[in-house]
This record gives structure tokens, C-alpha cells and sequence, in this order.
């Protein structure tokens, strides 16, 4: 199964690249993130002419995220937001595909360390864990997609002293996301040898 994940940063403008990239690559699912959309205005007839079922969860302007998911598979069990966590903001969607339990999130960006946005995000990333703890008991092939918002060392930015205890790189965002992982997922893109630079 090909999965892919992209922050569109507005579904409207980015609408036509996605069609032609969904042809040339025929990715099975597709988590998208900032979509910008509410659920009124989602393009799911486009989407459904690409050959995609599209199941989305959106707001006006802000935020928004979706699964994309193949013409001859399906989507079960779909989910939005993070169970007993009060939150307006779309940020998360969940559906299972094909016996793969897939998990779309869009994690807040903060804004900037100390800020009410900071203090969301940092509240926001222990109910991901918790979610994904209870995820993972019930469906042991998780796959988590996204747009995490945050640097989980120092090699996953340009200039690690420019951007140190800034928002995105600072300790409490970074042991945040550690635990997230920590219920029992791997970073796929460490699977992986990352030459420097």
C-alpha cells in the first residue's frame, strides 16, 4: 500500500496539482493537511472524478484535513478529532483502509514559545499520544500521516543555533513529540540514511 501525506496550505489554490499528481503517481491513500476548506466547499466531485473517495473534516480558512482514498478500496470506520479531547479545530482525521487503521493529523503550529498557540499545542500533543495509545491497542498496523510541526532534532533544520528554543525546535514541542512516539511507533523517515544537509 503507498501512502502519502501533503499540506496543501489551501485546497482551493493547490486543487489543480493535486488532480495531476494523484494521475501521474496513483498513491492508494493520501492524507491531506490545511485544506482551508469548510466541509460545504470540499471538492469531493473533482476528487471522485480523479478516482478518489475523499473524506474530510474542514473549517473556514483555517486548518482542515482529509483522506484521500483509491477508487476499488474503502474507507471504514472513519473518525474526526481526538476522542474526549474538546477541540473546534480540525486538526485530526482516522479512517481504516484495506486493515490499515490510517491517522491524518495536523499538529498546531504554536506560533511562538510562551504564546496562548504554544500552550495549545503543548496541551494538544499528550491527547495525540493518548489517542493514538488506544489506536494502536485496537489496530496494531497504524500508520500515522501528517504535518507535525515540529523539528525532532537539531539535523531537521538549516541552522540549528538560529532556530534553537525557538517554536518547533524548543524541548517541551520535542520531548512532546518523543512521547507520541514513544506509544509505540517509528518514524518512518529515520528508517532511512539522511546525508547531512
Amino acid at each position: 500500500m503507498i501512502l502519502a501525506a501533503w499540506n496543501v496550505n489551501s485546497l482551493n489554490v493547490r486543487l489543480p496539482r493535486l488532480v495531476d499528481w494523484l494521475a501521474a503517481q496513483r498513491p492508494d491513500v493520501v492524507c491531506l493537511q490545511e485544506t482551508k476548506l469548510e466541509d460545504a466547499k470540499f471538492p469531493a466531485a473533482a476528487l471522485l472524478a480523479a478516482g478518489y473517495h475523499a473524506h474530510f473534516a474542514g473549517q473556514k480558512t483555517y486548518n482542515g484535513v482529509a483522506i484521500l482514498v483509491r477508487d476499488g478500496l474503502a474507507a471504514t470506520d472513519v473518525r474526526v478529532g481526538i476522542d474526549g479531547y474538546a477541540d473546534e479545530q480540525k486538526r485530526v482525521i482516522a479512517a481504516t483502509v484495506a486493515g490499515i487503521r490510517v491517522v491524518n493529523v495536523y499538529v498546531p503550529n504554536g506560533q511562538a514559545v510562551d504564546s496562548d498557540k504554544y500552550r495549545y499545542k503543548l496541551a494538544w500533543l499528550p491527547a495525540l499520544a493518548a489517542m493514538l495509545r488506544a489506536e494502536l491497542a485496537r489496530n496494531p498496523a497504524l500508520a500515522v500521516l501528517g504535518d507535525f510541526n515540529v523539528a525532532p532534532e537539531d539535523r531537521d533544520v538549516h541552522d540549528p543555533a538560529l532556530w534553537a528554543g525557538q517554536v518547533l525546535c524548543s524541548e517541551p514541542e520535542r520531548a512532546a513529540l518523543r512521547d507520541v512516539l514513544a506509544v509505540g511507533l517509528v518514524d518512518s523517515f529515520r528508517l532511512f540514511d539522511q546525508p547531512e544537509k
